[in-house]
């Protein structure tokens, strides 16, 4: 019994690992047209509780899908419509003003060397502009593979102008049949491990949500603070770099140091030898630290996620360099997927005959009941009566 047992069990991983396999390829294969279809998934799933309160209050699907996305349209055109101009003409400024900063920068760092702070600087003068242009030079070239990178992985086949018009639509049919789909879905689970592959699901599924809603909201209270606090310090492009900072700290702690690494660039270019303010935008930076870790992490994401910020930042390189911005898209609730699926096996393991090394049906062999094992003759030694012990009975 144990042996088919083991066979079939062997023939369903061997299918499920094909499976996968299959799904990643295909998706490695069309990432390139996946974007609206990734966009509109995503829209559907955090969408999907609020169709279901509709019609728990009288809506039909169909009638609350329609609304639904017919609001959220509204709000995100508005949004962008206010938005954009700002952040874009913000965008341009720092681009014309970014060869007089780093020249600046330079300068600074020219003085910085003359004084008590030479020991940051080795080497003369050449060697210091030297590496000053290498290192422009070299972070100018990664943005640029960078983008370029985007750009030819995910909007080659698929224009910004195809996105806005398909994800809609994908996200209208999938939020209408979404309750559908997940019951066809769970048909199709082989009914002995049915069980588990729900509790699985439930598993990973408040791992998704409760991350990407509660890091969401972490991100916009960051952007926020870091936005209007620049601004009071009067930074140039204080919102732009704000709200940059904010945005990328959907990975814990990046954000904060990405956005004090050019805050502090510019905050020396404006601001110094008035050292005052330079310290006020670093106060800003590490006051947002210490909220982000002491309060919004623990109050709004908490520890039951269980995405650890280093596990997370791996999975966005890796899926991002596998798949393009695709990639960076599905990464978190991949990484979620994985993240429960691994705690499952190490847990399995844990209660497995390969971790107690005996088969569960069988008690535990203490050593000192094996015979002539040196704990069972120390236990016969100290507490077994010795056979030439005198009786107790015939003494009295």
């Amino acid at each position: 019994m144990s042996s088919d047992r083991s066979r079939m069990l062997r023939r369903q991983a061997f299918f499920w690992g094909m499976t996968a396999l299959v799904v990643l390829t295909l998706l490695y294969i069309f990432s390139g047209i996946l974007l609206p279809f990734v966009f509109g998934m995503a829209i559907a799933y955090f969408l999907d509780p609020v169709a279901d309160w509709l019609e728990r209050r009288g809506l039909s699907r169909l009638t609350a899908s329609l609304v639904i996305l017919l609001v959220f349209i509204i709000v995100l055109t508005g949004t962008v419509l206010v938005i954009v101009p700002v952040i874009g003409s913000q965008i341009a400024s720092f681009v014309e003003r970014l060869p007089t900063y780093l020249d600046r920068l330079q300068q600074l760092a020219l003085q910085a060397r003359a004084g008590p702070l030479q020991w940051l600087f080795p080497g003369d003068e050449a060697t210091l502009k030297q590496d000053f242009g290498k290192i422009v030079s070299e972070g100018s070239g990664l943005v640029s593979t960078v983008m370029a990178s985007l750009w030819t992985s995910s909007l080659a086949v698929v224009n910004f102008l195809s996105i806005f018009v398909v994800t809609p639509v994908v996200a209208f049919y999938l939020l209408l049949d979404w309750d559908r789909m997940v019951k066809r879905i769970d048909d199709w689970i082989p009914r002995q491990h049915v069980t588990t592959v729900r509790r699985l699901a439930n598993e990973i599924d408040r791992a998704v949500a409760g991350f990407i809603r509660g890091q969401s909201s972490v991100c916009l209270l960051l952007g926020t603070y870091y936005a209007v606090g620049l601004s009071l310090v009067g930074l140039n492009f204080g919102l732009l770099i704000g709200l940059f900072a904010g945005l990328i700290s959907f990975v814990p702690y990046v954000g904060s140091t990405i956005g004090l690494i050019l805050a502090l660039g510019v905050a020396l270019v404006q601001f110094w030898p008035d050292w005052i303010w330079v310290v006020a935008t670093l106060a800003v930076f590490f006051t947002g630290q210490f909220l982000e870790g002491n309060i919004l992490q623990p109050k709004l994401v908490g520890a039951s996620v269980g995405l650890h910020p280093v596990w997370l930042m791996f999975a966005l390189f890796a899926f991002g360099a596998l798949f393009g911005f695709v990639g960076l898209l599905i990464a978190v609730p991949a990484a979620a997927a994985v993240g429960v699926l691994m705690r499952f096996v190490i847990n399995q393991y844990l209660q497995s005959e390969m971790y107690f090394g005996r088969s569960l049906g069988q008690e535990p062999v203490l050593p000192g009941a094996i015979e002539g094992h040196p704990m069972r003759q120390a236990l016969d030694a100290e507490f077994k009566p010795s056979a030439t012990a005198p009786d107790a009975s015939s003494t009295a």
